[in-house]
């Protein structure tokens, strides 16, 4: 599957943004996805996960409360809505692909398929 995300940009501290991430190439529904990030000098952190269905994601306690996941298997894509953004969310976002097994995993290498990232720059 092809993952392609978009909708990063620069915004200041306690603004909204929301990212896209299209998928093509595989039967979308087939596919639980993942947001990951990754700020300058940092290891990739899981973000959010969800399944076949916009219920029951789970999220990284750091977003919990702030962002929300979710899809729309007819445009075959991911959101994350990210309100009241903070400067320590400034980081390269990543969607990322697996095939679900009706588990949400938050652990990048279980994910196989990744987008090229967007970039997110929250100054306060």
């Amino acid at each position: 599957v092809q993952l392609q995300a978009s909708g990063g940009g620069l915004v200041q501290a306690g603004d909204s943004l929301r990212l896209s991430c299209a998928a093509s190439g595989r039967t979308f529904s087939n596919y639980g996805f993942g947001w990951f990030r990754q700020a300058p000098g940092k290891e990739r952190d899981f973000v959010a996960a969800i399944g076949r269905t916009s219920g029951t994601p789970t999220y990284a306690d750091s977003v919990k409360g702030r962002f929300t996941i979710s899809r729309d298997n007819a445009k075959n894509t991911v959101y994350l809505q990210m309100n009241s953004l903070k400067s320590e969310d400034t980081a390269v976002y990543y969607c990322a692909a697996r095939y679900y097994d009706y588990t949400l995993r938050a652990t990048a290498n279980e994910y196989a398929y990744w987008g090229q990232g967007t970039l997110v720059t929250v100054s306060s």
